[in-house]
């Protein structure tokens, strides 16, 4: 059992990342991507996408899987899911965005590539014992020889090896190999599985049915070896499984064509009759919803017992497939049960094996290689060969235990264990080493043998992390696997200083064998503190299972507090905030944040974020470059905090960064300025559709920054029935609102057909709106990245017609820059500009969203005095009449004066220090008065009287 539980809400990704910021996810196959469909949507709807992201070959990943029963909790589909090619011209970001929004599709994600878990010995291991028999030191130490006295296994157990390729023909293994008789050779498919002349497994990396040796990789030979090498043979060694048979399936290529396949062939093993399945390779992070479903599929759907090394990392993390759900991690010991140097270590470990000089077939030698062929042995190590040890044992107590499921077989080999925490050696890692080193012969002998576990972990609200001075709520689904529980007590301790379990005992009293019970009616309750956590930081809670008799069980669930991103989500428009001036998320893959929903869409927001410029050679920005990369111009100064309420709004955000100063004759292409952010976002009805984004801009430079260009990039991605790639992108002038809205059939049950930024405050306002596909040429092309002077040339081109619209007449992907022009920053002065973010079901109630985010602005946040020095309105109150006076250096060029519902009663072109305005015949009321100059936009309420 896994001895930690991630939450089982939608935190997906995002907890998983963040929770090890510092590993680096595996590779991945080049332009390969997979998808899931919604229950009930058919790939044709995915067809126009599919063809404006250039993708191909679209086809059915697993089309034999079985379908869910109905009967069984928790099983899978795997029908749903899809493997394309992408042009690697085109970003996962892009396309995880594009296919997500159609609202038909569940996740998009790489494939990822696993390695084996291979650690050679140093040449004094017990690799030198001239008597190979008396080299298995680990059968006596996981009490094998007594264990096989109960039962020796059977022939029609089957233990799927998914590795490198094995030698067929080695006298170990020849014996062993499970045949599929209902498929000769004969080049037909003569059992309709769809696969022609599966005899001797199958080669899934290369789509052959050759599984057999390869010289380049001797992994799958070494794990077959350990887990199911002949016994009684009068060679060698003997394998743990005893008679078990295996199925040799290869996942590593060998050919040009080929990809790595361990999911592909788990699903394989399981769908031909594997009941274990061992998997001796993988990777630290990369976290995988496709990896997890088929983890679910074949422990599930299909019953079977999947053991996995935990890796050789020698470290507390996330190891994948060990870590998946429904997998038994194994990490290793040495033959005096003391963790082994390289072994990975976490709450996620289940149990132990050897896994140091471990004897096994070698398979390298040919016959004219001056070795003796297919007869040869070598003692390797690494939790690589742990694992096959619990596949071995695994097979046994299946054998003799037939009625058990997969989970139960789990749970005995857990709890019968030897404990290894005692050991001096073990000190520092005791409780994350599992339950202890396996025990084979308790495993098929212990009566009485119990384990009740918590099978589901719930957070309510449901957040990939908490901030601090959160309260939350816990609930848990517990099932007893073996024998019946009586006066069982789940009690919840948290681990961390920043974590209180303000009510933490669950009394579940007794349970049946496979009988569950939760706490909804009463959940455990916590609570963050409210400060002195630090950015991203991960806590364990620990479950402690007790009942009556002296079963003491525990487990682990781990959460994200203090996040270094805030989400706005007080009214129909949440949106996530980082602490570098990005907006929906973190990183380009969209894997750190919560994105941009509307009301009930998915994220219509794959990309967005503050750009500034002062030439095409100094631009700062957080935006995506080339490569699959952004650039990292900005960097945190303090941590994104949220108010709830704030002095202003029903929430506000506080965010501060900076870029690096430029350095004389540096090649440094920053500006050399700090921003501090401000945004509000408000729950009343009038103002649920917009979220104001406030950048106060100070020069840090010695030099005047003229002119200085401020924008919000957008990569909208608005869905229709027809494929989100299908967007325009449009302007506003009366509003200065750039915006975007979904071309073709209008879709009734998508709320969010329009979105768009609006500036409210700073210099002259400038809109580039860009076409992603557009040819080579083009004055922009992010096909082939977004360089700095493509990123100023956004910024700085004005309003010319031909950059106010991008993707028309038939809808395109479009990514829009809304920005404005301030004259100059002198040295050590701030400036500050101010946009509106917004969504809308039409383009009427997204004008008017618009109107209403410039009222909200203009009456609710009063302009700073120190931005106002020297700007004066009078008389106010005024009954039609007004002096309106600015500073010298204002650069005066136009007078506006809106109602309270923010449309627009008055323009006047004006130049100099002094304007004398006649109001036209304006009922009496509240008005907002803007100056808009070379310097920014002042402002002022106004109130007109009889």
């Amino acid at each position: 059992m896994k001895n930690t539980l991630r939450l089982l809400i939608c935190l997906t990704i995002t907890v998983l990342l963040l929770a090890q910021s510092a590993v680096a996810a595996p590779p991945t196959v080049p332009g390969q991507l997979a998808l899931k469909l919604r229950p009930g949507q058919h790939p044709a709807v995915l067809e126009a996408v599919l063809l404006k992201l250039g993708a191909s070959g679209l086809r059915q990943k697993f089309p034999h899987t079985l379908a869910p029963n109905p009967e069984t909790p928790g099983s899978v589909d795997l029908r749903g899911i899809y493997q394309f090619q992408l042009p690697l011209t085109v970003s996962l970001a892009q396309a995880r965005a594009v296919l997500l929004a159609t609202g038909a599709v569940e996740y998009v994600e790489p494939l990822y590539i696993r390695q084996p878990q291979y650690q050679p010995n140093d040449p004094l291991s017990d690799s030198t014992i001239t008597s190979l028999s008396a080299g298995q030191y680990y059968l006596k130490q996981i009490k094998a020889y007594r264990a096989w006295d109960v039962t020796p296994g059977d022939s029609s157990i089957v233990i799927g090896i998914t590795d490198g390729g094995v030698r067929l023909t080695h006298v170990e293994l020849a014996p062993q190999i499970k045949h599929n008789y209902a498929d000769p050779v004969n080049g037909r498919d003569d059992d309709g599985d769809g696969y022609i002349d599966n005899f001797t497994g199958w080669d899934l990396a290369n789509n052959d049915n050759d599984a057999g040796y390869d010289i380049t990789i001797i992994h799958g030979t070494l794990v077959a070896g350990v887990a199911a090498a002949a016994v009684n043979n009068g060679h060698g060694i003997a394998g743990v499984g005893n008679r078990s048979r295996f199925m040799p399936l290869n996942i590593y290529p060998n050919t040009a064509t080929g990809t790595f396949a361990g999911f592909e062939a788990i699903v394989y093993a399981v769908d031909h009759g594997c009941q274990v399945v061992v998997m001796a390779w993988g990777a630290p992070g990369g976290y995988s919803r496709l990896e997890q479903d088929v983890c679910t599929y074949a422990a599930v759907n299909r019953d079977a017992v999947l053991v996995a090394a935990a890796g050789n990392t020698n470290a507390d993390l996330l190891f994948y497939p060990a870590s998946y759900d429904h997998v038994l991690s194994v990490s290793g010991v040495d033959n005096l049960d003391r963790k082994t140097g390289a072994a990975t270590f976490s709450h996620r470990v289940d149990l132990v094996a050897p896994g140091t000089s471990i004897l096994t077939c070698y398979g390298y030698h040919l016959a004219n290689s001056g070795g003796p062929a297919d007869d040869d042995y070598t003692a390797v190590g690494g939790t690589s060969f742990s694992a096959p040890m619990v596949a071995g044992a695994a097979a046994l107590v299946r054998r003799r235990f037939p009625a058990y499921n997969a989970a139960q077989v789990a749970a005995r080999l857990r709890q019968t264990t030897d404990n290894i925490d005692g050991i001096p050696a073990n000190a520092a890692w005791v409780g994350r080493l599992g339950t202890g080193r396996l025990n084979m012969v308790q495993a098929l002998t212990r009566p009485n043998v119990q384990e009740a576990r918590v099978v589901s972990s719930t957070f309510a609200p449901a957040r990939a992390a908490y901030a601090p001075g959160d309260t939350l709520r816990l609930t848990a689904d517990v099932q007893n696997l073996l024998q019946p529980v009586a006066g069982l007590t789940v009690t919840l301790t948290s681990l961390s200083p920043f974590v209180t379990v303000r009510q933490g005992s669950f009394a579940v009293g007794s349970l049946a064998t496979l009988a569950r019970a939760n706490n909804a009616a009463a959940p455990f309750r916590l609570a963050v503190a409210g400060s002195g956590i630090p950015l991203n930081t991960t806590v364990s809670l620990r479950y402690r299972l007790t009942a009556t008799g002296g079963f003491q069980y525990d487990q682990y669930v781990d959460l994200v507090l203090n996040p270094d991103y805030v989400v706005l989500d007080a009214n129909d428009l949440a949106v996530t905030l980082t602490s570098r001036g990005n907006l929906a998320y973190d990183n380009l893959a969209g894997t750190i944040g919560a994105g941009l929903t509307y009301r009930t869409s998915g994220n219509i927001l794959s990309e967005g974020g503050l750009m500034l410029a002062t030439s095409p050679t100094r631009v700062s920005d957080r935006i995506r470059s080339s490569g699959g990369q952004s650039r990292q111009s900005f960097f945190s100064l303090r941590q994104a905090t949220r108010q709830q309420p704030g002095p202003r709004a029903d929430q506000e955000a506080r965010v501060a960064f900076q870029d690096t100063v430029p350095v004389v004759g540096s090649r440094v292409r920053s500006l050399g300025v700090a921003v501090r952010q401000r945004a509000y976002a408000w729950a009343t009805p009038a103002r649920r559709d917009f979220v104001l984004l406030e950048y106060s801009i100070r020069n840090l430079t010695a030099d005047t920054l003229k002119p200085l260009y401020a924008g919000i990039f957008t990569d909208w991605d608005l869905p229709n029935p027809d494929g989100a790639a299908q967007n325009a992108a449009a302007w506003d002038s009366t509003r200065n609102l750039g915006y975007c809205y979904a071309v073709g059939r209008i879709a009734p049950s998508v709320p969010a057909q329009y979105a768009g930024v609006r500036l409210l405050r700073g210099g002259a306002p400038a809109v580039y709106s860009i076409n992603s596909a557009a040819p080579a040429g083009s004055p922009i092309r992010l096909a082939d990245g977004f360089s700095i002077a493509e990123k100023f040339l956004s910024l700085s081109s004005g309003t010319a017609r031909a950059q106010r619209t991008a993707g028309l007449p038939n809808g395109a992907d479009v990514v829009q820059v809304v920005g404005t022009r301030l004259a100059r920053l002198a040295p050590g002065d701030s400036t500050t500009v101010t946009f509106a973010l917004l969504a809308a079901p039409s383009l009427a109630q997204l004008q008017a969203s618009a109107d209403a985010a410039a009222l909200a602005y203009t009456t609710l946040l009063p302009t700073r005095t120190a931005s106002q020095a020297g700007f004066s309105v009078y008389p106010n109150p005024t009954t039609g009449l007004l002096q309106v006076e600015v500073p010298v250096d204002f650069g005066l060029r136009e007078v506006q004066v809106r109602d309270a519902l923010g449309r627009l009663v008055l323009r006047r072109e004006a130049t100099g220090r002094q304007v004398d305005l006649r109001l036209p015949d304006l009922a009496p009321g509240y008005y907002t008065l803007q100056a808009i100059g070379e310097a920014g936009v002042a402002v002022r309420p106004v109130t007109v009287e009889y």
